[in-house]
């Protein structure tokens, strides 16, 4: 049985996306992972340049694959956990 991360679901979910979705759709993306865990993963995410995240009019915040953002950096994220 192959396990993956939080980053890695993460990943998964936003890729289908494509554009920008708040936080909290994410989290109902990954029912499997807890709201703390959908968070980290973004946070470190976000750090290491892999999505942007903006907040909008409605104080929400949005998270939006970065457009460097490729396989490259996903196997990156993958090989530090």
């Amino acid at each position: 049985m192959i396990v993956s991360t939080p980053i890695e679901r993460v990943q998964d979910a936003l890729a289908p996306v494509g554009a920008d979705c708040p936080i909290e759709e994410i989290a109902g993306l990954c029912p499997d992972l807890t709201w703390n865990q959908v968070f980290l993963a973004v946070d470190y995410l976000s750090r290491t340049g892999q999505v942007r995240v903006t907040r909008d009019a409605g104080r929400m915040y949005r998270v939006q694959p970065s457009r460097s953002a490729g396989t490259e950096s996903r196997a990156l994220s993958a090989g530090q956990q």
